[in-house]
């Protein structure tokens, strides 16, 4: 008996051993023919192109885990309520919505409205030059953010004036396209702001991935960097690195339309306090502080530690949508034109995350984002001017492309790119420019026929 337990403990051993040597292997490329083409995600994809399609967890949770992730769904749709309150207490007093849901329409893209209650627009401000971390500087009285809602009794710090114009262009072969620029203003500002200062808006993105993204290691990202474009190709790419209110240091920013956020839980303690005016350990002081609209409570930081992290465990296991009609002989002419055009230098089809053996679902995956987490000179027409530490006036991170033909579907309709301004899919290209310029001129130069294999791929994303 004492020999066969000795016997068992050591097969056990081994058998661990060996799983722990093939977990603990280096990321590598993976034959294309080895992999289900539709698997956006690995394992933590979900077949599901209903209107829902963004709000699934990963497939592979364990019980604790979908029960941890079921109370972060429940705080993410919930509506907070300004203080004092027996539950979802402190909202405000400044906010820009009352909860994570009314921005992230079914986890998906906003509404790029202004100033109402179904809008999920909301405008960074800053004032020219960089602060002591090379971020953007604050404006006195206003912050980084422009709170455009307050609590009753309250003022808001400003109104969000947005309005559009239009122009007609055509393709050669005569088929007509409209871009509408929106133009943005303030006023009823509660205080006068002195000199200059600079806008930027921003539409609540997508929700889905955002664990696997993270999970990508730095050296990837970094790898695909070409700052002073070596190989002559036209097309840079920058790491935008970012102070991390978190860890209190410099960090590889990933997430926000400029990557000037770091991690999945300062993003989200970041939008609790900005956008609901919600505090947590992270962040601590009122988005109101010194303002003349503070609430004066003492009751700081508002937001539980675990309620925090439930909500960043809720948006790092919302599964990507598997891609569709892959075997569709107009959609792969249309991934060859995409390629050929160039657009997977930046909207990078693969990607593969870091080993990790204590989150199976998000280790060792290969995952078909279509980006590559940098940013990108994209030209003056969708420029906002304002810098955001490595990102200049002019760049953008490159958006992932997974889910991106079920927008119309989860958010009835679709909007693209940083502000909503592009209503279709072809609008949106047609707005690249800068290090894509090449890009959009060889799809306008397409034929009808090619033009459309190529939106057919996209929208099989």
């Amino acid at each position: 008996m004492i020999c066969r337990v000795k016997k068992f403990k050591i097969t056990g051993f081994l058998a661990l051993l060996v799983l722990f040597l093939v977990e603990c292997q280096k990321s590598a490329v993976f034959p294309e023919d080895q992999y289900d083409e539709r698997l956006s995600a690995g394992v933590a994809t979900v077949f599901d192109a209903t209107s829902k399609a963004f709000g699934a967890a990963f497939p592979t949770l364990s019980t604790y885990d979908e029960y941890v992730h079921e109370k972060g769904d429940q705080v993410f749709s919930q509506t907070f309520v300004t203080a004092p309150a027996p539950i979802h207490s402190g909202l405000g007093p400044l906010f820009n919505n009352t909860s994570c849901e009314s921005c992230h329409h079914n986890d998906g893209i906003g509404l790029p409205t202004a100033g109402d209650n179904r809008s999920s627009l909301l405008m960074r401000i800053s004032l020219p030059g960089t602060d002591e971390h090379g971020g953007p500087v604050a404006v006195p009285g206003y912050g980084l953010q422009v709170q455009d809602k307050a609590a009753y009794g309250k003022q808001p710090e400003a109104k969000v004036n947005l309005t559009y114009t239009y122009q007609s262009y055509s393709f050669d072969d005569g088929e007509e396209y409209n871009l509408r620029t929106p133009i943005y203003t303030l006023s009823n500002l509660y205080t006068p702001i002195s000199g200059s200062y600079l806008l930027s808006p921003r539409l609540a993105p997508p929700m889905i991935g955002l664990g696997l993204l993270e999970a990508v290691p730095e050296s990837v990202i970094v790898a695909y960097a070409d700052p002073n474009d070596a190989n002559g190709d036209g097309i840079k790419g920058v790491a935008n690195y970012v102070w991390d209110v978190t860890t209190k240091s410099i960090q590889l920013g990933r997430f926000g339309w400029k990557a000037n956020t770091a991690s999945i839980v300062t993003q989200v303690a970041t939008a609790f306090n900005q956008d609901m005016g919600l505090t947590s350990t992270i962040l601590p002081v009122e988005n109101s502080y010194g303002q003349a609209q503070d609430d004066g409570l003492k009751d700081d930081p508002e937001l539980p530690d675990s309620t925090l992290n439930a909500v960043k465990f809720y948006a790092q296991t919302l599964s990507v949508p598997a891609r569709r009609n892959v075997t569709d002989a107009t959609v792969k002419r249309g991934q060859q034109l995409f390629m050929l055009a160039k657009c997977g230098t930046c909207h990078r089809k693969t990607l593969i995350t870091r080993v990790n053996v204590a989150f199976p679902a998000i280790s060792n995956q290969v995952i078909h984002p279509y980006s590559d987490l940098l940013v990108h000179n994209m030209g003056p027409g969708l420029a906002d001017n304002r810098p955001d530490f490595k990102a200049d006036g002019q760049s953008w991170r490159t958006a992932p492309l997974w889910g991106l033909g079920l927008y119309e579907k989860v958010n009835n309709p679709g909007y693209y790119l940083h502000d909503g301004r592009a209503r279709t899919i072809v609008e949106a290209i047609m707005w690249h420019g800068g290090e894509a310029e090449q890009s959009k001129v060889y799809y306008a130069h397409l034929s009808k026929t090619d033009r459309d294999a190529v939106l057919k791929f996209l929208y099989s994303l």
